[in-house]
Formats: structure tokens, sequence, C-alpha cells
């Protein structure tokens, strides 16, 4: 999504490939546990720029037990969704998308901004 000079992701979900059958699954952003967003994609490396976590329960309590530390409630709970904060158009003209649903299966998805 554009905002001005500004972007948004919002993931609709995740495909995954299951080789022992051939097929393809689909599932909404409801199975999507953590996503991820590079906002500037080099192409060599996935470096997390932005971290959501709609499948987590409260996921700031976990935040704080990791970092040992505390984070605020607020900002914890803007971590719960599936529409990214905006940000910079990207210089590399790309971004990843890495989406791990509750299987823990993973894809990312690059795109040209």
């Amino acid at each position: 999504m554009e905002e001005g000079d500004r972007l948004r992701v919002e993931p609709k979900g995740v495909d995954i490939y299951h080789p022992r059958t051939g097929k393809v699954e689909s599932s909404d952003a409801e199975d999507i546990t953590c996503w991820f967003i590079d906002t500037d994609y080099s192409g060599a490396n996935f470096f997390v720029r932005h971290a959501y976590f709609p499948g987590a329960d409260l996921p700031y309590k976990q935040l704080r037990a990791t970092l040992k530390g505390e984070i605020d409630e607020d900002a914890g709970e803007s971590l719960k969704r599936t529409i990214s904060r905006p940000f910079p158009r990207p210089k590399s003209e790309r971004i990843a998308v890495k989406v791990i649903n509750h299987l823990g299966d993973k894809v990312i998805k690059v795109v040209g901004v």
C-alpha cells in the first residue's frame, strides 16, 4: 500500500508447498504467527527492520522476557498487527517480507516498489 511517499505491507496469508503430496496449501492472515520486513532489501541479506506477531498472545510479555527488561505495553500491542507501520520508499527499490505460520513454515517474498 502507498501512503504518499511512505509504504505499508499487508500480508494476506501464506502458501506452503507440501512435497509429499505435491500440493500447495493456502491460508489466510489469521494463520500467520509472525512476519518480518526488510524495508530496504539488498538481495544478499535479510535484515529485520519491522517485526510483527499477530498470532502470538501478548507479544510484549515474550519480548520483555527475551530482552530482560521492560517494554511499553502499548508498543507491545502494536506488534500484533497484519498491516505494517508506514516506512519510507527504499533506495534499493525492493523490500522482502518473511512470513512464518503456526507450523513453523516460512516463506520469503521479494517485491519491487
